[in-house]
């Protein structure tokens, strides 16, 4: 196996849906209200970069110093999310950080490469086992794992609604992580 150093990997793209699909082959998640950020550490240096591989680690220093014991060369994607005084994710909080002192979470909800080992050809099961066996037990806050939703999906939508979530995620269970295209399909208010 070809041992591959980590640097920025274009995400897989989310399509917006009016209608999401269920059944036994689909992951649903929560859909954040923040900006995607990919993670990867490399040369023992941790790197944070938004989905247009902008520079976040210095405008979110607290999420680059929490990404520390990242193993090396190592990618992760996820979403960086401002919490408000309720608990729930907060756009308006996230884009006035700095003047609102909302706190901050990095929700991770996939691995592209872990330790050297490119994961991308895997399907998302066996991504998310690595995330959930290799990578999540060495965070904490405020690095957190984005759960994978365990109902059935009118249940989802009622319970996301009724929260005044922003929305639900469904991922092919047997995905693979297609850079720059798009592989995910997303219901919600604000979908990007």
């Amino acid at each position: 196996m070809t041992h591959v150093h980590a640097d920025f990997i274009e995400p897989m793209l989310l399509l917006r849906t009016t209608k999401l699909p269920d059944g036994g082959q689909w992951l649903h998640e929560v859909k954040l209200d923040g900006y995607r950020a990919i993670a990867w550490k490399t040369g023992g240096r941790v790197h944070l970069r938004s989905r247009n591989d902008k520079d976040f680690a210095t405008k979110y220093p607290s999420i680059r110093a929490a990404l520390a014991p990242l193993p090396d060369e190592t990618v992760i994607d996820g979403e960086i999310v401002a919490i408000d005084d309720t608990g729930k994710p907060s756009f308006n909080a996230l884009q006035n950080y700095g003047s609102s002192k909302a706190p901050l979470v990095y929700y991770v909800f996939d691995v592209l490469i872990s330790s050297g080992r490119n994961l991308m050809d895997e399907p998302l099961t066996q991504r998310r086992l690595v995330l959930e066996r290799d990578i999540l037990p060495r965070m904490s806050d405020p690095i957190r794992e984005s759960p994978v939703l365990d109902a059935a999906l009118p249940d989802l939508l009622r319970a996301v609604k009724a929260q005044g979530l922003e929305g639900l995620v469904a991922k092919r269970k047997n995905s693979r992580y297609e850079s720059g295209l798009v592989n995910a399909l997303a219901h919600g208010r604000r979908c990007a």
